[in-house]
């Protein structure tokens, strides 16, 4: 599907690629609008707090085009790729997504709630590194690398089932939504359930869609207008691939849903290494080799980043800050500027 929308836009005039980039844009923002109108109907239908739908049902939809990338990379030699692409999601989706959020609106914050998730968030990113650790050859892992088994894959798959189970059975212990949120939203929640889930699919499909289409065409743009290729790996493919993430976040606050996006993010990390890198290692025989720039760059970026989130919401009162929104950019940008510094790395300092 890649090959062929690049093959694609490499084939339409500039004007044409100016009309798909305007049209997948118009397609995102729609998608994003009726996927949080709906997330929130439904949140509202069934008593859920909006944070476990965003972390369950709107998370596993913004990380499929994420988990067939990293299995049809991990299926084709390309294990970089497929553990690059759920590992990048992660820096990206906390620390650039999450701080753009903040700064935007208002993100509140259930201490119970979000605090459980993120805990969660930061088990399941250490259990993806010590996972990936050669235990048997701890002295090569900085210049051989790791593995992350395939039996270790399936058992991430089964401990996604058990994370999903548990969240559903949390949702029912939930306080219900506030009178003002259900009283503004009393006529989308009345719908069935069925048209809510079905608008739902949707506005992810059209999400999902739209972010296809945007980045091959914004990539071909640019090389006709003369951008140099590093520029253009290092931020409109790193940006394509949370792309979902990014637009259901921003629309989310902009909607005064806050809770959405703070679910989003955090049920898309532990999604991320328990789905798609969980799925990318079960359906490689012999695992996913782990190459050695992970352990020295990005399994410690990763950490950082999903650590100054665990400290921003065990101080956070009844809302994360502005000011801890500027932390979380921060953050990433740290993590980028590592990745052209860092000798070994793509982008690095090796020549």
């Amino acid at each position: 599907m890649e090959a062929w929308l690049n093959g694609l836009a490499q084939q339409l005039p500039l004007l044409a690629l100016f009309a798909v980039v305007a049209g997948a844009i118009l397609v995102l923002v729609k998608g994003a609008d009726l996927l949080v109108e709906q997330a929130v109907a439904l949140s509202l239908r069934w008593g859920v707090p909006t944070m476990l739908i965003g972390a369950t049902i709107v998370s596993i939809g913004t990380t499929l085009p994420e988990a067939s990338v990293s299995v049809f990379a991990a299926l084709q030699g390309a294990p970089g790729l497929a553990l690059g692409n759920a590992v990048g999601s992660i820096i990206a989706d906390t620390g650039l997504i999450l701080g753009l959020a903040i700064l935007i609106g208002r993100v509140p914050v259930d201490k119970r709630l979000v605090s459980r998730q993120s805990w969660i968030q930061v088990a399941s990113a250490l259990l993806l590194v010590a996972a990936s650790v050669p235990y048997l050859a701890l002295r090569g892992t900085f210049s051989a690398g790791g593995r992350l088994p395939q039996l270790v894959g399936v058992a991430f798959l089964v401990l996604l089932a058990l994370y999903l189970w548990r969240s559903i059975a949390w949702s029912k212990d939930a306080p219900a939504p506030d009178e003002e949120e259900t009283a503004a939203h009393a006529a989308a929640a009345e719908q069935g359930t069925l048209p809510a889930l079905l608008k739902l699919v949707a506005g992810l499909a059209m999400v999902v869609i739209g972010s296809r289409l945007l980045i091959p065409a914004v990539e071909e743009t640019a090389l006709r207008l003369h951008i140099p290729d590093a520029i253009i790996a290092a931020t409109l493919v790193a940006f394509g691939t949370s792309l979902p993430e990014l637009v259901t976040s921003v629309t989310a606050v902009r909607k005064g849903h806050g809770a959405l996006a703070i679910g989003n993010v955090l049920g898309a990390d532990v999604l991320n290494v328990l789905f798609v890198s969980g799925a990318a290692a079960a359906a490689t025989r012999g695992g996913l080799e782990v190459p050695p720039q992970f352990f020295f760059l990005f399994f410690p970026s990763m950490l950082f980043v999903v650590l100054v989130l665990r400290v921003g919401v065990s101080r956070a009162d009844g809302e994360f800050s502005k000011g801890f929104g500027f932390v979380l950019l921060a953050a990433y940008l740290i993590t980028v500027v590592l990745g052209y510094v860092v000798p070994g790395s793509p982008g690095g300092a090796h020549g």
